[in-house]
Parts: structure tokens; C-alpha cells; sequence
């Protein structure tokens, strides 16, 4: 039997619900769409539109878009510990226009990573790239797949940006999040990815976050990462020669006197130094690159107040390692090198036996 007038309108009217409804969902998919491409908080296509401030908290997910789409023609590069540092000191004191190049890990791999993204697309006067020890032993491959990152952003496919397109959390918390630090209080772009003012420094935050072994281990030989070192230094060194229009300035950040001592119960300590002066002595065999040697500030690394852990420093020793560097102070010399990673074996042993007492008895 044939359809009834009634059922045949029915199906129609069904059929036209069903067109509108699709017509409607791809129009407001559409438009979030826009509106995320448009205001793109991941900076994933553009730099932030006029009016707006480049407001970045979220590394794993802007940083690669800041490299391809920024105006800027030097970077800062490292590890957690270079965040706290303001790009506008860099500005001044170098005359440049610097943002960052931050992975918490701090992996040579991911670094050179990072680099090379920048240098794809800007001509840089000047890389500031802080040398953490564990990047000179980690893996030679990038961990950012394997950790989790959000890989449709640091491909070139935009067809798979639609989990950034479509993205609750993008539309809701990251955009109104971006202007409300652009159009309300006096937000500094030049604290990008900054976390040091939700943060407490003092001696009993650092020793209460210090996990302190309770013996001490046997030492390791110096050569214990020597694959991995050879393989660190190569991209590093790689980085230089690719670009000798570019003044490479490497610096070590002055850790505490309690990372020492850990390097020094776990049996790392002389591998450490042994990485610290193949790398040195590497990287100072180009006139375009410079080395900077702060681990050795006595006056900051014993002061645990200066911490809130064994590693990470207040903005304040970040400002006075920039000024150091500025100034040109603690440069090392294909002559002094070797001496100064000396001086630091003896200041890290005077630590254990003397210096660290105070906090630990034996």
C-alpha cells in the first residue's frame, strides 16, 4: 500500500527538521570555529590581534605557535627555571626583541627542537640557552609525542586542528581568560609562562621538598652517560655551526646547594662536571658562541632562602643571573674553563662535609 497524505507530510516535515537541524549544528560549528581561528588564544595561526596582549600561561600549547607567528629576532631557551625571567630585561640589555623557548624538562633534544622551529621562519641576533646538567646525559630524541603534548599543534596539518577548534575549554576558559588579562590589570607580556608569584620561597620550603637519600653512594665514572653526552652535544654544536649569524650565549643556572649534595649521595656528581667541560669545551670552539658559568655563586646557592626546592630560584636570582649576563661577568675561556668546573667539584665537596650540615647531621 502507498503512503498516507498524513505520513507523506509527516516525512517531510521530519526531512525538513532534519535539514534545518544539520544546516544550524554546521553554522554554529562554524562559527566556533571562526571565532577560536580568529582569537586564537594558541597564537596557532597568528599573533595577537591589535588591542589584545600576548597572554601566555600554558607552554606545551602556545610556545610552538609564539615561534612561527611572533615578531621577534632572539630567544630565551631552557628548562622550568627560565620562566621566571622577564623577555623585556633581555630587550634592553641586548637590544633585541626576545621571547621564549621553554620545555620544563629542559632535554637538549627538545630545545634544538624548539630552535629550529624558530629559525625556520626569523633571523635571530641572539639565543640565551641555559645548559641544565640532566640535559647533557637525557635522550637524543624529542619527548613531546611520548609525553602527552598536543602534537596537532606542532605539525604544519591544520586539517587535524579540529581538537583545538572544538575544544570546550578554548572557547569557554582560554579565551575570556585572554581578555581578561588583556583589557583588565596591568598583565606583562614579558612574564610569559611565569609562576613564580603563586609561589613560596624560603629555607624550610626547599629542605621540606628535598628527599634526601639517606646514604651515600658509590661514585659513578666520569664517562657513565658518555653516548648520550656525545649525542647532546652534537645537536648543540649542530645549532652553532647552522647558524653563525647568531650569537649563542650559554649559561648554568646556579642550583642549590642541596642539588649538589643529591648529585653528590647518588654517585652523579663527577659524571656531572665530566659532561659540563666536554660540552664546554665543545661549544667554546666557535666564535659564536659564548659560555656563562653561575653554579658556583656561592652567596646564592648556599642561601636556601633563595629556593623553593633544590633546583628552582625567586625571580630575583633570575634578574641577577640576566644582569650578570648583560654585564658579561663569568664568561668562560677555552683557558679558565676547565679550572672553574674544578673550583665547583671543590665547592660541592666543601658542601657536603661542611656546608650542609647545618640543615642534616650526619
Amino acid at each position: 500500500m502507498g503512503m498516507s497524505q498524513k505520513e507523506s507530510t509527516a516525512q517531510d516535515q521530519n526531512i525538513r527538521f532534519l535539514r534545518q537541524f544539520a544546516v544550524r549544528t554546521a553554522a554554529l560549528l562554524a562559527a566556533v570555529v571562526g571565532v577560536v581561528a580568529l582569537l586564537d588564544p594558541f597564537y596557532q595561526y597568528h599573533a595577537p590581534l591589535p588591542g589584545l596582549k600576548a597572554v601566555l600561561t600554558d607552554k606545551e600549547y602556545q610556545c610552538i605557535g609564539t615561534l612561527r607567528n611572533f615578531d621577534y629576532d632572539a630567544l630565551l631557551v631552557g628548562s622550568s627555571v627560565c620562566e621566571n625571567y622577564n623577555n623585556h630585561w633581555f630587550d634592553e640589555g641586548f637590544d633585541c626583541t626576545a621571547i621564549k623557548a621553554i620545555r620544563s624538562y629542559g632535554a637538549t633534544a627538545d630545545l634544538c627542537y624548539l630552535l629550529e622551529e624558530a629559525c625556520a621562519t626569523h633571523d635571530l641576533k641572539y639565543v640565551f640557552y641555559n645548559i641544565d646538567p640532566s640535559s647533557l646525559s637525557a635522550s637524543t630524541e624529542p619527548t613531546y609525542e611520548s609525553t602527552g603534548c598536543p602534537m596537532y599543534l606542532y605539525d604544519r596539518n591544520y586539517f587535524n586542528d579540529y581538537s583545538y577548534w572544538l575544544n570546550k575549554s578554548v572557547l569557554l576558559e582560554k579565551i575570556p581568560y585572554m581578555f581578561a588579562y588583556s583589557l583588565v590589570g596591568d598583565y606583562d607580556e614579558g612574564d610569559s609562562y611565569n609562576w613564580a608569584q603563586w609561589k613560596y620561597f624560603g629555607r624550610d620550603m626547599a629542605t621540606g621538598m628535598y628527599d634526601r637519600l639517606p646514604g651515600v653512594e658509590q661514585m659513578q665514572p666520569e664517562t657513565a652517560n658518555e653516548a648520550e653526552l656525545a649525542g647532546n652535544i652534537a645537536l648543540l654544536t649542530a645549532q652553532v655551526e647552522a647558524h653563525p649569524e647568531t650569537t649563542f650565549k650559554f649559561f648554568f643556572s646556579p642550583y642549590s646547594m642541596l642539588w649538589w649534595d643529591n648529585a653528590y649521595r647518588s654517585g652523579e656528581r663527577d659524571a656531572v662536571i665530566y659532561n659540563e667541560k666536554q660540552a664546554i669545551g665543545a661549544l667554546l670552539s666557535y666564535d659564536n658562541a659564548e659560555v656563562y658559568f653561575y653554579q658556583d655563586d656561592e652567596d646564592v646557592i648556599t642561601n636556601l632562602d633563595n629556593y623553593m626546592d633544590m633546583i628552582h630560584f625567586s625571580k630575583e636570582i633570575n634578574y641577577a643571573v640576566y644582569d650578570k649576563l648583560a654585564r658579561g661577568e663569568d664568561r668562560l675561556t677555552e683557558e679558565n674553563y676547565e679550572d672553574r668546573l674544578e673550583r665547583m667539584r671543590a665547592l660541592s665537596d666543601r658542601i657536603v662535609q661542611k656546608d650542609i650540615l647545618e640543615y642534616y647531621a650526619e
